[in-house]
């Protein structure tokens, strides 16, 4: 009986241009992903930057709101002590001076009102901040797993990048639910 020759050197051939096919598209997967995740990287690193510029503006506001407090306060107290030494020497004391010394303390009130608003925005900020530079860490690790993957050919890298990347999407809106 004679052997049945079956051309496997074509076979091999058309394999082996088969799966360097296919490593070329999951490579251009993996690269496809990362861009992705840099995309997102950095809108989120714009953003935790912005927040963080917010945060220190707003505290600075606040800083002079408590001086101006201050300031207020130390009138007041020079025109308190100026009626306290004219009812030392009885002498009625000057009823502007009075009214200046009520109007002083209400204004104490106002700014402390708009300093402790401007403290709260300040720390709303920064924690805008600190959620969305998380979520910047978590792209950039997702990013570098992505190019290991790609060099090292392994598949369960790429999953665990786009995981993390997934990850780091969440914390990012997360931070836009909490404005």
């Amino acid at each position: 009986m004679e052997e049945i020759e079956v051309p496997t050197e074509h076979l091999h051939e058309h394999l082996q241009e088969t799966a360097e096919h296919s490593a070329e598209r999951w490579i251009m997967k993996v690269a496809l992903t990362a861009a992705i995740l840099s995309v997102l990287a950095a809108i989120a690193a714009l953003l935790a930057g912005h927040y963080a510029n917010e945060a220190m503006v707003e505290q600075m506001q606040a800083s002079d709101q408590w001086a101006y407090y201050q300031a207020k306060g130390i009138k007041s107290a020079i025109v308190e002590s100026r009626i306290e030494l004219m009812k030392e020497l009885d002498k009625e004391p000057k009823e502007k001076d009075i009214e200046k010394v009520a109007k002083y303390k209400e204004e104490q009130s106002e700014i402390n009102d708009k300093a402790n608003e401007k403290e709260a925005e300040s720390h709303h900020h920064l924690s805008l901040h600190s959620l969305i530079s998380r979520s910047v860490t978590v792209f950039q690790v997702s990013i570098a797993l992505c190019a290991i993957s790609a060099l090292t050919r392994r598949k369960w890298m790429w999953y665990g990048s786009m995981g993390l990347g997934i990850a780091g999407s969440i914390l990012f809106t997360l931070a836009f639910l909490s404005i």
